[in-house]
């Protein structure tokens, strides 16, 4: 049984010199949360795009502010039912809204903005809000083509202004404990990293009846001008777990794509494979779908030693320990209590073998992994600074995504090319 552990536990366990020592130097802020509710430490934050996401993280934060000091100043969205609706989730009569994001980013008492618009327009916003001196907090991917996402990590550098993409995974207790031991060596040489993310669903979101004109700006995952779709809203994730655990960025990346199932006018593909492939020889194997969704979500990590299912929470050794049936057999017969041993009959395995299934890689956290994320966030704003590796991480995730899509497209061996190189 997994064993819940509070937040406060965690925050405690992770700020200890063992995990801030790591490769994830990021973990260190969580134990250095001032929950003081001084008027000096509130932190205040803007949201652009208040969609599904948008509103995900709006009330997290809503539910950060009972412990730290964070505010929500203000919320910006252009379409009416999420203006409407991120207004009534921020409960603060004080809350300013906006249609337009550039009134928003005319209020001189922010802080920093979260931005949780359809991808295309991440760089525009993004890059206007640190030029304009707040910190932002970008969904990912970064951007839709490779000079906007190396345009915001410029700015970035530019500016001095904190930019932090979201990749939950990297603060999910299970992932963080399971880069322990990969570095640990727990797990052996890594010869091969798999990762899925299949569904069977549409992916389509309803339009408002009788508005048919709103098809691009609710559904614009599923056109190219927008997205690349299953790449850069699902992969985009797992190349930066797949990145994390191997500390190093693809070399090539090679794959392909169809629309098979829903031929419904999308432009995007809705099955896609791809293969990145690393400096040491060591591949990264991403597939998804959306007509099946038996395998579900998940990053499988092999090495010599052990296979781990980081999403599932399991480490399977390659040798595990024989079930307590067999050892005693083994014992016996050591022993020479076994004088005739009949192969073919049913004594030659005293009890019923014990499936392997595995051990768990954390059996005390079960946490919110986009809250961690969010809380990282304001305290790194009350520090003025966050771990560069984590807008690096994020900028090496988008760029492969895109070389990822590109790849796909023109059926060839894609490398990084050199002005992309950080």
């Amino acid at each position: 049984m997994l064993n819940k552990q509070s937040r406060r536990e965690f925050l405690k366990i992770s700020s200890t010199a063992a995990i801030a020592a790591t490769v994830y130097p990021w973990v260190e802020i969580f134990g250095n949360n001032d929950s003081s509710k001084k008027p000096s430490d509130k932190v205040r934050l803007g949201f652009i795009g208040v969609g599904v996401r948008g509103a995900t993280l709006l009330l997290n934060v809503k539910e950060l502010s009972k412990e730290t000091n964070v505010e929500i100043a203000a919320v910006c969205d252009d379409y009416p039912p999420n203006y409407d609706r991120a207004i009534e989730l921020a409960e603060n009569s004080k809350v300013k809204a906006f249609v337009n994001y550039h009134k928003l980013l005319e209020m001189k008492d922010l802080d920093g903005v979260i931005i949780a618009t359809p991808l295309h327009e991440h760089t525009r916003i993004a890059v206007e809000a640190m030029e304009a001196g707040f910190h932002v907090f970008c969904e990912k991917a970064m951007a839709r083509t490779l000079d906007d996402i190396k345009k915001m990590y410029d700015t970035h550098v530019s500016t001095g202004m904190i930019l932090q993409i979201g990749h939950q995974r990297m603060f999910d207790p299970k992932y963080i404990k399971a880069i322990e031991m990969i570095k640990n060596g727990e797990i052996g040489k890594i010869g091969q990293i798999r990762a899925y993310w299949h569904r069977n669903n549409d992916w389509k979101r309803p339009l408002p009846k009788g508005k048919p004109e709103l098809e691009h700006k609710i559904n614009w995952r599923l056109y190219k001008k927008y997205s690349a779709g299953l790449i850069t809203e699902l992969a985009s994730h797992q190349i930066q777990v797949a990145n994390w655990i191997l500390n190093n960025a693809p070399i090539s990346v090679m794959g392909t794509g169809s629309i098979v199932y829903w031929k419904d006018g999308r432009e995007v593909h809705d099955n896609v494979a791809l293969i990145f492939s690393y400096d040491d020889g060591t591949q990264f194997v991403w597939d998804s779908m959306t007509s099946n969704r038996k395998y579900g979500c998940e990053e499988q990590i092999m090495g010599d030693k052990a296979t781990m299912e980081i999403g599932s929470n399991k480490i399977f050794l390659e040798n595990p320990p024989p079930a307590p049936g067999i050892r005693q057999m083994i014992h016996e017969m050591e022993l020479g209590l076994f004088e005739i041993i009949p192969i073919g009959g049913a004594t030659w395995i005293p009890e019923t073998p014990v499936k392997y299934e595995g051990e768990y890689i954390s059996d005390k956290y079960e946490l919110n992994e986009t809250l961690l994320q969010l809380e990282a966030f304001v305290n790194y704003i009350r520090k003025g600074k966050a771990p560069e590796q984590l807008t690096i991480e994020g900028y090496n995730a988008s760029i492969w995504s895109i070389l990822a899509e590109e790849a796909v497209d023109k059926g060839l061996k894609l490398t990084m090319p050199g002005k992309y190189i950080l």
